[in-house]
């Protein structure tokens, strides 16, 4: 699948990269093929609103009444077109838990996402300024993707086989709602090394979010992206790892992770915006090393470094500007030479950057 030029700066957040969908094509079974193509369509017919609002990203956050955690979740019903979201309201914040699983998963877990920004990283939502938690799930039939559009977030339920129900991983929804704190933030374009920079952010945080949910150190994680959505039809990890493993290897379906964990062996192709799923491999392991070298808990230390270092980026920073803000800002916050900066400095010396 090739993304229209045009498209490239700042298209949709999609959970799932381009290289499963297009592998998911050549699947035997003419369901798996029928799903991808949906949800290809699906990723194509949104990227025009995401392009438009990541230019203005301030313009499309819906403000809290007053200005604190808001979450509204809406049905969609199967339906999949873009054009009738958010769908039916089903529960807004404050209200009991419905008879619905994933509008409770939805709710549940992007209240856990407000509650670590504002108590971890003292950050009053994605923009900082109380924004409305939206989310759609039951969007399309089958449909394998879950993705933040600039203003809300929309899963799908999975095809039952390779991917379940999108909003089961905290980790998931994590990742797709921390995509809006990158645009509110430095707002990295979505193209080659900014567009993988933007990706693993997600990631990082995502997974900060959810080893502080489960209380987690750093050696009790499995440390693997979307771990709780794989279906019992592949045999795969998860979609990404940050360790220097694979996820999966040689699936019949998903093939093999492809994400490099060193420089050296960057995509450097044109699919997939430049490979911004694919090269988010390389910062996401000197992310992982980093917080393995402080131990103890990613959101005390490593996770609050990257936080900062993703404020002061811009929409164009690349690896390097990355690793080298890390290593200024966590010699800032806990003194140069520290332990906290030699570990940052060993995670990016161990993927082929030099801070």
């Amino acid at each position: 699948m090739h993304t229209c030029h045009h498209c490239q700066r700042n298209p949709l957040h999609c959970f799932l990269p381009p290289h499963v969908l297009d592998r998911l094509l050549n699947a035997d079974d003419p369901e798996i093929r029928r799903a991808a193509i949906a949800a290809i369509k699906q990723s194509a017919a949104a990227r025009s609103l995401r392009n438009a609002l990541s230019r203005m990203p301030a313009m499309a956050a819906t403000a809290s009444p007053a200005g604190k955690k808001n979450r509204l979740v809406y049905d969609m019903k199967n339906i999949d077109l873009q054009q009738l979201l958010p769908g039916t309201l089903m529960r807004s914040e404050g209200q009991e838990p419905v008879g619905d699983e994933a509008v409770n998963e939805a709710y549940d877990y992007s209240g856990i996402v407000y509650d670590f920004y504002l108590e971890k990283l003292n950050r009053n939502s994605l923009d900082d300024r109380g924004m409305s938690l939206i989310s759609s799930v039951h969007f399309g039939t089958r449909y394998n993707n879950a993705f933040w559009n600039g203003e809300q977030m929309t899963y799908g339920d999975g095809d039952g086989q390779i991917f379940i129900r999108f909003t089961k991983g905290l980790d998931v929804v994590g990742h797709e709602l921390s995509h809006g704190v990158v645009s509110h933030t430095s707002n990295l374009e979505y193209f080659e090394e900014p567009g993988a920079l933007n990706e693993h952010f997600a990631d990082a945080l995502g997974e900060s979010i959810q080893q502080w949910h489960l209380k987690q150190d750093v050696t009790q994680s499995s440390w693997t992206v979307g771990e709780a959505i794989m279906g019992s039809g592949v045999n795969a990890k998860g979609l990404r790892t940050f360790k220097a493993e694979k996820a999966y290897e040689n699936d019949s379906l998903l093939g093999t992770d492809p994400q490099p964990k060193h420089l050296k062996d960057k995509y450097v192709g044109f699919e997939d915006n430049g490979g911004v799923h694919i090269n988010s491999g390389i910062p996401n392991y000197a992310f992982y090393l980093t917080a393995m070298e402080i131990g103890g808990y990613v959101w005390d230390k490593t996770a609050k470094i990257w936080y900062q270092t993703l404020k002061n980026l811009n929409t164009r920073s690349n690896f390097q500007e990355c690793a080298s803000m890390t290593y200024q800002v966590a010699g800032s916050m806990f003194g140069s030479g520290s332990i906290e900066q030699q570990a940052v400095k060993t995670g990016w010396d161990a993927v082929g950057l030099s801070v």
